[in-house]
C-alpha cells in the first residue's frame, strides 16, 4: 500500500475501528419532498445533535482494500477532546502491532514489530500526507462530528434527494484556534450532508484540486445509542487520486462515552531505537 495512504488509514483510526444488538439505521424512509431550509438552521441543528463528550473510548474491526488488496486488524482508540488521540492496533492474532498518539502538536508512533519509534511535531503528518489537516478534523472523523474550529458562515444549504446539503468553498480555520507557528490551514471544497430526521452527518466529502485530484470521503451508515446519544458505529473512509483508490471499513463495539477511568500509556520501551522518517524496512512487506 502506497505509505502516505497507509499513515492516513492509521491516521483516521488511524485508521480504524461487530455487529450490534442495539444498532440502529441512521436513515428512514422519507414519504414526502424535504422542506428547504437555510445554512444557519441546519448548522445549529447539526451542531445540537453532535456527540458530546469528554472522553469516547471503544473497540474496532477495520478492513482496508486498496487495488484489490484486503487487510484486516482490530483495536482500540480512545480520545480526550480537543487533546489526545490515542490507538492501538492489533492483528486478528491478537498481539498489539502498533501504537499512535496524536496532541494538536504532535505525533508519537511505537512500531511493536520492528522495535522502533517516531516523535514528530503534527506538521510531519502533512508533509508525509501532502495534505494540511490537523487534530480537530481527526477527531471530527473519528467521533462522526463537524470540525469544531472552522468557519460555518460561507455554507450554503440545498435538499440532495432525501438529505440535506451544506457546501462551501475554501472553509477557514478560526483565527482564535490558529496556533503560533501553525501553517495556513484551510478546506477547498467541502460538503455535508445530514439525515433529515436527526441531523447526524451521513457523509462528508473533501475535495482539493491539486495534481492528484484528491478526494477524501467518509460515510456514516450505522448508528448506536449510547448514553441518549447516537454514535456512529459503522463507518466508511474513501481516499480517492489519480492514482489509487482506497477504502477502509470500520466497525465500533464496545463504545463508551465520559468513562470514570481512562488512560493514554505511551512509554517507549529503552532499546527501541528512533527513526526519523516513516519508512519500512527493505526486508518488510506491505
Amino acid at each position: 500500500m502506497n505509505k502516505k495512504h497507509t499513515l492516513f488509514c492509521c491516521l483516521m483510526v488511524v485508521l480504524a475501528m461487530a455487529a450490534f444488538t442495539s444498532c440502529t439505521s441512521s436513515r428512514k424512509a422519507i414519504r414526502h419532498p424535504l422542506k428547504e431550509e437555510g445554512a444557519e438552521y441546519l448548522f445549529d441543528n447539526l451542531k445540537k445533535h453532535e456527540l458530546k463528550f469528554d472522553g469516547f473510548t471503544a473497540k474496532f474491526s477495520a478492513l482496508i482494500e486498496n487495488n484489490k488488496k484486503e487487510t484486516s486488524f482490530e483495536g482500540q482508540v480512545r480520545i480526550q477532546r480537543d487533546s489526545i488521540i490515542w490507538i492501538s492496533v492489533t492483528p486478528l492474532l491478537g498481539i498489539e502491532m502498533a501504537r499512535f498518539m496524536l496532541t494538536n502538536d504532535s505525533i508519537k508512533y511505537l512500531n511493536r514489530i520492528n522495535s522502533t519509534f517516531l516523535q514528530k511535531n503534527f506538521a510531519y503528518i502533512n508533509e508525509m500526507l501532502n495534505k494540511t489537516i490537523d487534530f480537530d478534523m481527526a477527531q471530527a472523523f473519528l467521533t462522526g462530528n463537524d470540525f469544531s474550529f472552522y468557519e460555518n458562515s460561507k455554507f450554503k444549504a440545498q435538499v440532495d434527494g432525501q438529505e440535506y446539503k451544506l457546501h462551501t468553498v475554501n472553509r477557514l480555520k478560526l483565527k482564535r484556534s490558529v496556533r503560533k507557528n501553525d501553517p495556513e490551514i484551510s478546506i477547498p471544497i467541502q460538503s455535508i450532508w445530514l439525515n433529515p430526521d436527526n441531523f447526524k452527518i451521513s457523509k462528508v466529502i473533501l475535495n482539493e484540486t491539486d495534481k492528484d485530484n484528491r478526494r477524501f470521503t467518509a460515510l456514516y451508515k450505522e448508528f448506536e445509542t449510547v448514553d441518549g446519544q447516537m454514535v456512529p458505529s459503522e463507518f466508511e473512509y474513501r481516499v480517492e487520486t489519480n492514482q489509487d483508490n482506497v477504502r477502509i471499513k470500520i466497525s465500533y463495539s464496545k463504545i463508551s462515552i465520559n468513562p470514570e477511568q481512562i488512560s493514554f500509556p505511551f512509554r517507549v520501551p529503552e532499546h527501541y531505537t528512533e527513526i526519523q522518517e516513516w519508512k519500512q524496512k527493505p526486508d518488510e512487506k506491505e
